[in-house]
């Protein structure tokens, strides 16, 4: 076992991976199922120690066949098994079947799918359907992920969890809720996006000895965002820095009723280290911004023309907070767009972009999935069901770079570089005011001189490291978005190279 690295891998990168390793182990060598199956098997007796009966829940692949391995070292350390294939094993070719006769060989049957065999277990061993699942689940294989999902036992799923789709992390009908997962070889990218994080439960991984070789010679669809690759971005400041040097941020937006968007936007600036917070928003509560944060220097704009002085004194622009889409929020947007400075793009910003799509290399859009839905026009469905195409997808149509929000939340530029992933972050932040911060985190380091697509992975990393700091301490219900700031702060500081 070993730490989890920042690569992940589609269904196709995984087989081409286990097709390099292969050739390189040779026809000799102990078939990688074999290891597959010890590998589970190991983590199974350090997870659950105490369990004394097992039940194995195979299917009709490999996967299964791993299964076969597991139930056959489990059955000779003298622990009580329960195997069980929902349909017909016929279709088992290669090492499955050659596992599965092994364990018929050792005096152990296999069973269809019991859900009272199932109860008397201590836990489940979820062998069904590894990365190469692409159909809906139905039927007995459904009433399979139904009843492992039921019977209340905590479940080890192998590689992934089954009717979870290995590229996306949508759900195919139906998916195991696993207690954990141990990846086999490299871990999926859908492990780690979309409902992936929920279903899949702690992640570990066993490479079985795969060469470097062999992984470095196929390019991850997508990396892990870490606080290593991270390094580097920011460097100490001169002894001798004013607020000059640390760069200017201007945030637009603030619509009546929605200054809090501004407030928490420019703050957050601050925090990830900018040197001076320019807010522009309607003269409605320009005061109050300036009572609650008296750092920030703020502009009731009444008038869209009032607002171009303010965009050629800053170094970056935030557009969108608490904008609204009214004819004010409208002209606002209108100046925005004929400016030339970097922008960070968000909330209603984006819905208007939507509205009258253009193409720019010099800004950063931060999408939730019901406005990536809006900039791809499709539905917020659509755009879950396959977040890496949406991230994509957005990027290719608007250009610049795009951090796609939620669970394990995206971040591309253009060209073929690997998406990068952030698996921080939880359920906490679904709470009014997180992507007003963000905003501000992503601009504040641009105008410190980081370029956009690091800005980007590095405001969302440290966005959502805040949150599960502060939800540590506090837990996640009633967690606010002002909460993070403080940790932005020493998240930032603590990237800063020595």
């Amino acid at each position: 076992m070993e730490e989890l690295p920042e690569a992940l891998y589609s269904t196709v990168q995984a087989r081409e991976i286990d097709r390099r390793a292969m050739l390189d182990r040779g026809p000799l060598a102990e078939p990688l199922m074999e290891q597959a199956g010890a590998a589970v098997f190991d983590l199974l007796r350090r997870r659950w120690p105490r369990a004394r009966c097992v039940a194995v829940v195979c299917g009709p692949g490999n996967n299964g066949g791993d299964g076969y391995v597991v139930a056959r070292l489990a059955q000779a350390a003298g622990i009580a098994i329960q195997v069980m294939c929902p349909g017909k094993p016929g279709s088992l070719a290669g090492d499955a079947a050659i596992a599965r006769e092994r364990l018929l060989a050792c005096g152990v049957s296999v069973q269809p799918l019991c859900t009272a065999d199932l109860a008397r277990a201590d836990v489940v061993v979820d062998a069904l359907f590894g990365t190469g699942l692409e159909r809906t689940l139905q039927g007995e294989w459904l009433a399979a992920v139904e009843a492992i999902n039921g019977c209340g036992l905590p479940v080890l799923s192998v590689d992934l969890p089954s009717g979870l789709h290995a590229d996306s992390g949508r759900v195919l009908g139906g998916a195991v809720r696993a207690a954990a997962t141990l990846g086999l070889i490299c871990l999926k990218a859908g492990m780690f996006t979309g409902c992936g994080r929920e279903y899949c439960g702690d992640i570990l991984l066993d490479n079985l000895g795969v060469s470097a070789q062999s992984m470095a010679a196929v390019a991850p669809l997508a990396r892990r965002i870490s606080a290593d690759s991270l390094q580097g971005l920011l460097h100490p400041r001169a002894r001798h820095a004013h607020k000059g040097d640390a760069g200017r941020v201007l945030v637009v937006g603030g619509g009546p009723g929605m200054g809090g968007a501004v407030h928490l936007a420019g703050a957050a600036a601050y925090r990830a280290g900018a040197g001076l917070v320019t807010v522009a928003t309607h003269p409605a509560h320009a005061a109050c911004l300036n009572h609650a944060r008296p750092e920030l220097i703020v502009h009731g704009i009444d008038a869209a023309d009032r607002l171009r002085a303010l965009l050629a004194r800053a170094d970056v622009i935030a557009v969108g907070p608490g904008l609204g889409q009214d004819a004010w929020a409208r002209e606002l947007w209108q100046v925005v767009r004929e400016s030339h400075q970097l922008l960070v793009v968000d909330a209603d910003a984006l819905n208007l972009l939507a509205a009258a799509p253009e193409v720019r290399d010099s800004w950063v859009l931060t999408p939730h999935p019901g406005e990536g839905g809006r900039l791809l026009g499709c539905s917020t469905g659509d755009v879950q069901n396959d977040r890496f195409a949406a991230v994509r997808g957005i990027v290719s149509r608007f250009g610049g770079v795009c951090a796609l929000k939620g669970s394990g939340s995206l971040v591309a530029g253009g060209g073929d570089d690997p998406v990068w992933l952030c698996d921080r972050g939880n359920p906490g932040m679904a709470s009014g005011g997180m992507g007003d911060v963000l905003t501000g985190v992503i601009a504040g380091l641009v105008a410190q001189g980081v370029a956009a697509l690091d800005a980007a992975r590095m405001g969302v990393w440290c966005h959502a490291a805040a949150a599960d700091e502060a939800s540590a301490l506090g837990g996640e219900r009633g967690l606010l978005a002002q909460d993070l700031l403080p940790r932005v702060r020493s998240l930032v500081n603590a990237l800063v190279d020595p």
